[in-house]
């Protein structure tokens, strides 16, 4: 099959070429998927855990990609729940091969069926930002509706994401981030932005139930003053470095969890969700779209078939 692969830890994306790699193997429990959509994140080579096995063995070459959209092509003996054919959605774990190439073995469990109203490149955008956002906020962040949430980077795939999310439970969103995406993060339901360059943000913010932190550093220092007592200051940057008083500070990776994408998925379908699509190009010009990611608005998704 055609893959996207790097063979050396340090070049890592500027080591990535197409060529063809060996069909993936199906163990108990998996499926192969035949892939239509993948989508990446910009630093996954960077990870410890995109170049080594469950057991800590050095995996390389590596495919790079854990978002994928597509459809069963093979399921495994031991595997339920799947079928040949049906068209599915999900997060690959990091420790495996991902869905930059025309084939890719997932675990069942971390798939879901896409329903015919979804086309696969929306669907490749949605597994990344929704799993992470719905996690972050009602899992580690536990929103509830009437709540106030204070979302760092809102313009951000994640951001986008998490603003939606929020907003459909009822929540009040402050999005924060630079002037030019306010007028994006307001259309997705956010009641105010914040703009981080601006000296003295925190006052236009006052106090929330939850930060939802996307991008560390000095802006995820100066939020844990503004989180209730008995609230919550979560990041997927880094740990918290200030705890709020009477808080919690928590920081996470997102995980491929089968329920939690079912929910983003159903949100997706009844139209109160909606994954934003940046660049589409083919699985040839994938390399040079991992390496020319950051700075661009929404998720580049690869059109593989």
């Amino acid at each position: 099959m055609k893959a996207v692969r790097s063979h050396d830890r340090d070049a890592a994306v500027k080591g990535l070429v197409v060529e063809e790699a060996p069909y993936p193997y199906a163990g108990s429990g998996d499926v192969v998927v035949r892939v239509r959509a993948a989508s990446f994140t910009p630093e996954e080579l960077a990870w410890s855990a995109s170049w080594v096995d469950r057991s800590g063995r050095d995996r390389a070459p590596v495919i790079p990609g854990h978002e994928v959209s597509g459809e069963v092509a093979e399921v495994a003996v031991g595997t339920t729940g799947l079928s040949v054919g049906q068209r599915v959605i999900g997060l690959i774990d990091w420790n495996r091969d991902g869905s930059l190439a025309e084939y890719v073995a997932v675990e069942a469990r971390n798939l879901v069926p896409l329903p015919a109203g979804i086309d696969h490149v929306e669907a490749a955008a949605l597994p990344m930002p929704g799993l992470t956002a719905w996690q972050g906020l009602f899992v580690h962040g536990r929103l509830e509706a009437g709540q106030s949430v204070l979302v760092h980077g809102a313009g951000g795939g994640v951001g986008m994401a998490a603003t939606q999310l929020a907003r459909d439970a009822g929540a009040r969103v402050i999005g924060s981030g630079r002037a030019g995406s306010r007028d994006r993060v307001l259309e997705l339901g956010a009641e105010e932005f914040v703009d981080l360059e601006q000296p003295g943000w925190e006052e236009a913010v006052g106090r929330v139930n939850l930060v939802f932190d996307v991008l560390g550093g000095e802006v995820l220092d100066r939020s844990a003053a503004l989180v209730t007592p008995g609230g919550t200051l979560v990041s997927i940057h880094e740990p918290p470095p200030v705890r709020p008083e009477d808080g919690r500070a928590l920081f996470f990776i997102v995980e491929p969890d089968r329920d939690h994408l079912l929910e983003v998925l159903r949100r997706c379908r009844e139209g109160r969700f909606h994954p934003l699509v940046g660049a589409v190009h083919p699985l040839d010009h994938a390399p040079e779209a991992f390496r020319a990611k950051k700075g661009t608005v929404g998720k580049t998704v690869i059109q593989v078939a």
